[in-house]
Formats: structure tokens, C-alpha cells, sequence
């Protein structure tokens, strides 16, 4: 399975299920989302953790009123079928209560921030 999709899923369920955090295998591209999710109110902590000898990064998640923050993701650029956005195609997801992560040349960048850096990218996944 695609690592970032199981990033990704990993979150969803942890935070459906009423948990406080995830532990997700540890890698550059998982910490920079998880940094990216971190800026924008997904997640509140990220340390990185050594679980029987292999690093992990360890998430906690964000709740408002006991609801979850993480109520869906959907997976878009996938490694069979990448999906590449220019400045002009990049959108607010669900009338700006989502999120929209994308990989571009300036690093891991929510959409916002790649309108405002006024780059576009590879369209990693969605997020409400």
C-alpha cells in the first residue's frame, strides 16, 4: 500500500475511533504532511518516537467539542495516476472546511499557501 495513503487512513480511523493520537511509520515526506497538517489545525503535536527499533512519528489529533477534526481524506495523486494542479486550479475543498495538500517545489504546501506562494504541484490528498 501507498505509504501516504496509509498515513492518511491511519489518522481518519484513530480519529473516528476517539483516539488521542496515531503512530505512523516515520519518514521525511510523512513528517513535512504532518507539519503541514500541524500549521493548519489538523494536529496538535508531533514527536518523533523509537518503536521496537524503527523511528515513528506519533500524531496527536485535534478535537472540537468532542468531535473530531479528521472526518474524511480522499487520496487524489496516487503512485498509478499522479494528478498535477497549476496555480489557477487549485480550489477550496468543501467551501474552505477542508484541506487540500499539495507536493510542490517549495516543500509540502496546503493550498493556501501554494496560492499565496503562487506555486502549483502534485495534488497529495484532501482533507475534512
Amino acid at each position: 500500500m501507498d505509504p501516504i495513503s496509509n498515513m492518511i487512513i491511519m489518522m481518519k480511523n484513530a480519529s473516528l475511533r476517539g483516539k488521542a493520537s496515531v503512530q505512523v511509520p516515520y519518514s521525511k515526506l510523512k513528517n513535512e504532511i504532518a507539519l503541514c497538517l500541524q500549521k493548519e489545525g489538523y494536529v496538535s503535536e508531533i514527536s518523533k518516537k523509537v518503536k521496537k527499533g524503527f523511528p515513528t512519528l506519533e500524531l496527536s489529533l485535534v478535537y472540537v467539542d468532542k468531535m473530531p477534526k479528521i472526518t474524511d481524506v480522499e487520496r487524489v495523486s496516487k503512485q498509478s495516476r499522479r494528478v498535477y494542479f497549476a496555480l489557477k486550479d487549485i480550489h477550496q475543498v468543501r467551501n474552505g472546511s477542508g484541506l487540500l495538500v499539495l507536493s510542490t517545489p517549495k516543500g509540502i504546501l496546503s493550498g493556501r499557501d501554494a496560492r499565496r506562494e503562487h506555486v502549483g504541484g502534485e495534488v497529495l490528498f484532501k482533507i475534512w
